[in-house]
Order: C-alpha cells, then structure tokens, then sequence
C-alpha cells in the first residue's frame, strides 16, 4: 500500500513539475499567499493553551493554478493534549477556459481523536466556474477519488484489522462574496462517499484591520456518516486567527 500510494503521489506530481519547468522558463508566472495564526494561553487555576496556524499558497503556471494548503491545531488543558490534527493538501487545476477545468487533488490528515493514526485522500475529474466577477466566485467540482485510512493501535485491535479503503466520489463546491472592499465571505463544502459520507465545511469571514493584515473568524465542521464505535459523528471548530496577505 505505500508503494502504491508513493506511486500516486509521484504521478499526480509529474503534470505540475513539467508545466512548472516549462513555464519557469517563459518567465510566466504569479504567486500569492496567505498565513493565519490563532493562540489562546490562560494561567492560575486553569491552565490551558491552544494553536492554530494555517498557510495557504497559489501559484499560476500557464494554463495551471496550483493551490497548497498546511493547517495545524494543538490544544492542551492542564498537561493532556486534547486536541491535535495536522492537514496538508495539494490541489492542480488545468484550465480548458475561463471557467471549465480539470481538477487533480491529494490530501494527508493526521487527528488521532477520531480513532485513526491518519487519512489520506485523492481525487481527479472536472470542475466549473459558475461566477467569477471580481467581487463573486462560485465553482463545483465532481469526480472519482480514493480515501485511505489508518486506524490506531487500540482501535486495530478492537477491530481485528488496521486499515480501511474505498473508492470515493468527490465534490466541492466553494464560494466568495466580497461584502465591503475590506471585508469578504467565504464557504467551502467538500464531501467523499463512499463505504460511508465524510464531509467538511468552512464558513469564514474575514476583515481587513490595516494593510495586509486581517482578523478572521471561522466555523469549521467534519462529518462522517459512520464513525468508529464511542466516537461522534461531527466534530465543530470555532477560531479567531490574524491573517496575513502577500
């Protein structure tokens, strides 16, 4: 199996490098990003502390737009760890037009407190720009994919095997409204089902404080249809993170 998911990663890999190299050298070339950071620290009679930290990365190659995501989250309440999970994903679009696109996906997962040592998930297919005005943007994707899970110890012995697969049919469907020229609203709905449904949304709204520099607010939920035994179904997030635009 990890022969099989290093050979997938090589693959997905190969479109990007080629038409990086390419287009490296016809010097045609945009990058933009975003960095967000969130902490919470109390002391005294209760001692807990939190992080959120998130880096966000485009890159325009010719007729590919590149998307690179890492988010990671840590929270412990007076010395146990009670929460952490780590994302990184990886996503190329290879424009036909204006507004239709093939999409090529990969993400890695770690979050212990679901029962699972990680996830790992890819995706291909096609993808259509509803809007894209400048101030709105509305697209969808759908397409076949594949999700890899690993399950912890205590769960592979509970359970009598150590992993899970399927083959998954993917969608994503994002959204931007540009409410003032210093404030923006974003959704992004992104569900695989397969043996089972997991999906993620992301409601954020973000507002500018002074130049580059913005305070975000977010509302995350997970959801899977079929979790593990004395495990839940959904898990929330609520954070308040500065961002940082270059």
């Amino acid at each position: 199996m990890k022969k099989l998911l290093l050979t997938a990663a090589v693959t997905l890999a190969m479109p990007f490098a080629a038409q990086a190299g390419a287009d490296f050298v016809e010097g045609d070339k945009t990058f933009a990003g975003e960095a967000e950071l969130g902490a919470t620290l109390t002391t005294g009679n209760t001692d807990t502390s939190s992080f959120k930290a998130r880096l966000g990365l485009k890159q325009e190659l010719g007729n590919w737009e590149n998307a690179y995501l890492l988010e990671g989250l840590y929270k412990e309440d007076s010395g146990e760890n009670t929460a952490k999970r780590y994302y990184a994903g990886i996503q190329g679009d290879y424009k036909f037009d204006e507004k239709n696109y093939m999409y090529v996906t990969a993400n890695y997962e770690v979050d212990p407190f679901t029962g699972f040592d990680y996830k790992a998930v890819g995706s291909a297919g096609y993808g259509h720009k509803f809007i894209d005005n400048g101030r709105t943007f509305l697209s969808a994707e759908i397409g076949p994919g594949y999700i890899y899970k690993k399950l912890d110890d205590e769960q592979s012995l509970a359970l009598g095997y150590d992993t899970e697969d399927s083959v998954v049919a993917h969608g994503a469907l994002n959204f931007s409204y540009e409410i003032t020229e210093s404030s923006k609203f974003t959704q992004l709905f992104v569900a695989d089902y397969g043996d089972s449904l997991e999906g993620r949304s992301e409601s954020a709204l973000t507002a500018n404080i002074i130049g580059a520099l913005a305070m975000k607010f977010a509302v995350i939920v997970r959801y899977n249809s079929e979790p593990l035994e004395d495990f839940k179904s959904t898990d929330t997030e609520t954070n308040m993170t500065l961002l940082y635009a270059f």
